[in-house]
């Protein structure tokens, strides 16, 4: 395999979220996207997957934020755990680029997206596991893809860390939270959402 710092430098965003965003017109069931992926990275070479990897951390990490930790708690009705907030940031690359780069920039934007926008219509009690704003299976595909096609175990850590990079798998935001109980604040911060998502969505 070439040498996995040169790889780093070299990764390509713009055939990354062309992959992305071609599942995303294929379908909207995220397994069925799950399943293209697989079928894509499992014929590419170990270089091509650590490319993929990279580049989706890259984009994650741009939505690693409080102020969107905040939002996702808004949307859940003011809960989401580090899991769940983890999970989030997959469901938001999954969105799209363009979709990203608005709600990085600006989290209330999040009450734009027509799956959000659905959610705040659908009582929080009709929710199934597909209406959750999670992706966690995106999480592993990289890894699972570069031991299907190397036959390692745990390959694509080991191929990271040789480069120098540690793969994350926690949230490490920046910036500032919103209390989103304090209504002031979240009508200042983040006015659309707080007006999409009152708390207590469940009770009522």
């Amino acid at each position: 395999m070439s040498d996995p710092r040169a790889i780093v430098r070299s990764v390509n965003d713009d055939a990354f979220w062309d992959l992305i965003e071609d599942t995303r017109r294929r379908s909207d069931d995220p397994d069925r996207r799950l399943d293209l992926l697989r079928d894509h990275l499992r014929s590419r070479t170990p270089a091509e997957i650590i490319g993929f990897w990279m580049c989706l951390d890259r984009a994650r990490a741009q939505v690693d934020t409080w102020e969107m930790w905040s939002a996702a708690e808004r949307i859940c009705d003011g809960w989401c755990s580090d899991d769940s907030f983890w999970y989030f940031q997959f469901w938001v690359v999954g969105l799209g680029r363009a979709a990203l780069t608005k709600v990085a920039a600006d989290p209330d934007a999040l009450a734009e997206i027509p799956e959000v926008r659905r959610l705040a219509v659908l009582p929080l009690s009709e929710w199934d596991d597909g209406d959750v704003p999670e992706w966690e299976c995106l999480d592993y595909v990289a890894a699972e893809a570069f031991d299907a096609v190397t036959g390692e175990t745990d390959g694509l850590e080991a191929a990271l860390a040789a480069a120098g990079v540690e793969m994350s798998c926690n949230p490490e935001p920046t910036g500032e939270p919103v209390e989103i109980r304090d209504a002031a604040e979240a009508a200042r911060r983040l006015p659309r959402l707080s007006a999409l998502f009152p708390l207590e969505r469940a009770a009522a």
